[in-house]
């Protein structure tokens, strides 16, 4: 299993297809996942290396296999991108295309804009117009990852994302200071993206809203529904897949 060391801090990830591709995709996935669930047991991994892509899936700190510290500080945005770029400058990968799901999708934009020379594409999945709303008063993703008893929590989406956090082993400590983090925020609809953007969002997301709207206000951007699909189904349904290689197809270079 690969490792990377970054400001002291061990990264997790999988690194597959072609060295030597004409495209590499960066792969950030959604809160309490990981590298395994996200993108390799829904044959993301498989489909990259298949179509000759090459695909870096990190373990983002916090989860899966990576290092879990219980400070917020170390989960800023400033601090997971300076972890995302120097994984990249570690594994020799000028540019790439930046693609995230759920919590990933929201990372993207900013890690996308604070280092702009880096990625020429996102794809941004299980996300939509619901990145423009505030955030909501306290911090109850976190509560929900330090609630001592499951049953304590009354909110059914909240409740799923522990459920799911408990059957993946992870860290709910490392989540609960993640979450605390607020790094992954919404979308200022001041900051302009300029490369190209996907924006794909399952018809029944209601954590996404539609991606439509999301994408209008991105100046390249183009969105896809998936028809009957909720936040955690999109992630393996075959047109999320074939929306992103006729994407990857259409804007290459």
């Amino acid at each position: 299993m690969p490792f990377l060391k970054v400001r002291e801090m061990t990264l997790a990830y999988d690194d597959v297809g072609p060295r030597d591709a004409p495209d590499t995709v960066v792969l950030l996935h959604g809160f309490s996942s990981n590298r395994n669930e996200n993108w390799r047991r829904v044959g993301w991994l498989g489909a990259f290396e298949r179509r000759r892509v090459r695909a870096i899936a990190f373990d983002l700190p916090g989860h899966g296999e990576s290092d879990k510290p219980h400070d917020p500080a170390a989960y800023r945005i400033d601090v997971l991108t300076g972890d995302v770029i120097a994984a990249l400058d570690a594994l020799d990968v000028p540019s790439a295309t930046l693609m995230g799901y759920s919590m990933g999708a929201r990372l993207a934009p900013a890690i996308a804009l604070a280092r702009p020379e880096r990625f020429d594409r996102l794809i941004l999945g299980g996300v939509g117009g619901k990145m423009f709303d505030a955030p909501p008063p306290g911090n109850p993703m976190a509560e929900a990852m330090e609630a001592e008893n499951i049953d304590a929590i009354s909110d059914p989406l909240l409740r799923s994302f522990r459920m799911f956090a408990d059957e993946q082993g992870e860290d709910r400590k490392a989540l609960a200071a993640f979450a605390r983090a607020r790094s992954g925020g919404g979308y200022d609809k001041d900051a302009r993206l300029r490369m190209p953007t996907l924006v794909v969002a399952g018809a029944r997301d209601t954590l996404a809203g539609s991606p439509d709207d999301l994408a209008a206000e991105i100046p390249s951007g183009r969105s896809v529904t998936l028809p009957g699909c909720d936040h955690f189904s999109a992630i393996a349904h075959a047109l999320f897949k074939a929306a992103v290689f006729d994407f990857l197809e259409e804007t290459a270079t």
